[in-house]
Protein backbone atom coordinates (compact mmCIF):
# COMPACT_ATOMS: atom_id res chain seq x y z
CA UNK A 1 0.00 0.00 0.00
CA UNK A 2 1.24 3.45 -0.89
CA UNK A 3 -0.27 6.64 0.46
CA UNK A 4 0.14 9.96 -1.31
CA UNK A 5 -0.77 13.05 0.69
CA UNK A 6 -1.13 16.55 -0.70
CA UNK A 7 -2.92 19.83 -0.12
CA UNK A 8 -0.73 21.53 2.43
CA UNK A 9 0.35 25.13 2.17
CA UNK A 10 0.65 28.50 3.85
CA UNK A 11 -2.53 30.10 5.18
CA UNK A 12 -3.40 32.92 7.55
CA UNK A 13 -4.97 32.22 10.91
CA UNK A 14 -8.69 31.67 10.52
CA UNK A 15 -8.27 30.26 7.03
CA UNK A 16 -8.94 26.81 5.63
CA UNK A 17 -7.11 24.03 3.84
CA UNK A 18 -8.15 20.60 2.59
CA UNK A 19 -5.67 17.75 2.66
CA UNK A 20 -6.06 14.68 0.48
CA UNK A 21 -4.54 11.24 0.79
CA UNK A 22 -4.86 8.78 -2.07
CA UNK A 23 -4.23 5.11 -1.37
CA UNK A 24 -2.94 2.68 -3.94
CA UNK A 25 -4.15 -0.87 -3.61
CA UNK A 26 -7.40 -1.95 -2.11
CA UNK A 27 -8.72 -0.46 1.11
CA UNK A 28 -10.82 -2.92 3.09
CA UNK A 29 -13.88 -2.04 5.12
CA UNK A 30 -12.05 -3.04 8.31
CA UNK A 31 -9.27 -0.54 7.71
CA UNK A 32 -8.89 2.76 9.50
CA UNK A 33 -7.38 5.80 7.83
CA UNK A 34 -5.84 8.39 10.09
CA UNK A 35 -4.23 11.80 10.00
CA UNK A 36 -1.33 12.68 12.28
CA UNK A 37 0.83 15.76 12.57
CA UNK A 38 4.28 16.54 13.83
CA UNK A 39 5.62 19.96 14.67
CA UNK A 40 9.38 20.60 14.99
CA UNK A 41 10.70 19.27 18.29
CA UNK A 42 7.44 17.56 19.14
CA UNK A 43 6.16 14.01 18.93
CA UNK A 44 3.83 12.88 16.21
CA UNK A 45 0.28 13.32 17.41
CA UNK A 46 -3.10 11.97 16.41
CA UNK A 47 -5.43 14.37 14.61
CA UNK A 48 -8.36 12.37 13.21
CA UNK A 49 -9.34 8.94 11.94
CA UNK A 50 -12.15 7.32 10.00
CA UNK A 51 -13.31 3.74 9.75
CA UNK A 52 -13.34 2.93 6.04
CA UNK A 53 -16.38 0.66 6.16
CA UNK A 54 -18.75 2.53 8.48
CA UNK A 55 -17.43 6.06 8.10
CA UNK A 56 -17.29 6.53 11.86
CA UNK A 57 -14.95 9.37 12.72
CA UNK A 58 -12.70 10.22 15.62
CA UNK A 59 -10.97 13.50 16.49
CA UNK A 60 -8.36 14.84 18.84
CA UNK A 61 -9.78 17.39 21.26
CA UNK A 62 -7.52 20.09 19.81
CA UNK A 63 -9.22 19.92 16.40
CA UNK A 64 -12.76 18.86 17.26
CA UNK A 65 -15.28 21.21 15.70
CA UNK A 66 -12.72 22.69 13.29
CA UNK A 67 -11.46 19.69 11.28
CA UNK A 68 -13.52 17.15 9.38
CA UNK A 69 -12.25 13.81 8.09
CA UNK A 70 -14.08 12.09 5.25
CA UNK A 71 -13.48 9.43 2.63
CA UNK A 72 -14.38 8.77 -0.99
CA UNK A 73 -14.48 5.03 -1.47
CA UNK A 74 -14.66 5.26 -5.27
CA UNK A 75 -11.44 7.30 -5.35
CA UNK A 76 -9.80 5.42 -2.47
CA UNK A 77 -9.06 8.80 -0.97
CA UNK A 78 -9.37 10.28 2.50
CA UNK A 79 -9.68 14.01 3.14
CA UNK A 80 -9.04 16.34 6.04
CA UNK A 81 -10.94 19.62 5.83
CA UNK A 82 -9.31 22.08 8.18
CA UNK A 83 -11.20 25.26 9.09
CA UNK A 84 -10.51 28.06 11.55
CA UNK A 85 -6.82 27.25 11.42
CA UNK A 86 -4.57 28.46 14.22
CA UNK A 87 -0.80 29.00 14.30
CA UNK A 88 -0.52 26.01 16.63
CA UNK A 89 -1.87 23.80 13.81
CA UNK A 90 1.42 24.36 11.97
CA UNK A 91 3.02 20.96 11.39
CA UNK A 92 3.88 18.29 8.89
CA UNK A 93 0.67 16.31 8.34
CA UNK A 94 0.75 12.60 7.58
CA UNK A 95 -1.92 10.17 6.52
CA UNK A 96 -1.67 6.56 7.62
CA UNK A 97 -3.51 3.27 7.47
CA UNK A 98 -4.19 0.78 10.25
CA UNK A 99 -6.17 -2.41 10.61
CA UNK A 100 -7.97 -1.13 13.70
CA UNK A 101 -8.67 2.21 15.34
CA UNK A 102 -5.97 3.72 17.52
CA UNK A 103 -4.62 7.13 18.40
CA UNK A 104 -1.10 5.71 18.61
CA UNK A 105 1.07 6.10 15.52
CA UNK A 106 2.66 2.77 16.39
CA UNK A 107 -0.53 0.98 15.33
CA UNK A 108 -0.44 2.41 11.80
CA UNK A 109 1.50 0.30 9.32
CA UNK A 110 1.47 2.41 6.16
CA UNK A 111 2.34 6.10 5.98
CA UNK A 112 2.24 8.85 3.43
CA UNK A 113 5.16 11.20 2.88
CA UNK A 114 3.72 14.17 4.78
CA UNK A 115 2.48 17.54 3.62
CA UNK A 116 3.42 20.81 5.32
CA UNK A 117 0.76 23.07 6.80
CA UNK A 118 1.89 26.50 7.96
CA UNK A 119 -0.52 28.91 9.63
CA UNK A 120 0.64 32.48 10.04
CA UNK A 121 -0.68 34.77 12.77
Amino acid sequence: VQLQACGGGLVQAGGSLRLSCAASGRTYSSHVMGWFRQAPGKEREFVAAIRWGTGRTYYADAVKGRFTISRDSARNTVYLQMNSLKPEDTALYYCAQATSYSTSPLEYRYWGQGTQVTVSS
